[in-house]
């Protein structure tokens, strides 16, 4: 039988180098396509961190953590929006359910 809705874990880095508005506005994004299209949508700001290894010649980055329920679907959709997306340096999303 086919899911209905899973549980989802997702983190993004912002690059540093944007402004402290644009970089937020990228953050804000994904909060409200992940909260449109999800529900029990919990988000932690990481704040600036500094990254295990240099990504786009950036030693630091904005963190972001959004825990969520959603159709299986949505997941694939939040990736491909991740990656059209200027600013964000990486991202990924973990299914929480077997």
């Amino acid at each position: 039988m086919a899911k209905i809705t899973g549980k989802y874990e997702t983190i993004f880095i912002v690059n540093p180098t944007l402004e402290e508005t644009a970089a937020t506005a990228v953050a804000d994004k994904f909060k409200a396509l992940v909260e449109a299209n999800g529900t029990n949508v919990e988000v932690e700001d990481w704040g600036k961190r500094k990254l295990a290894y240099p990504i786009q010649d950036q030693t630091e980055g904005y963190y972001t953590l959004v825990r969520f329920e959603s159709k299986p679907e949505f997941p694939a959709e939040l990736d491909r929006v991740y990656k059209i997306t200027d600013g964000l340096m990486r991202s990924l999303i973990v299914c929480l359910d077997d």
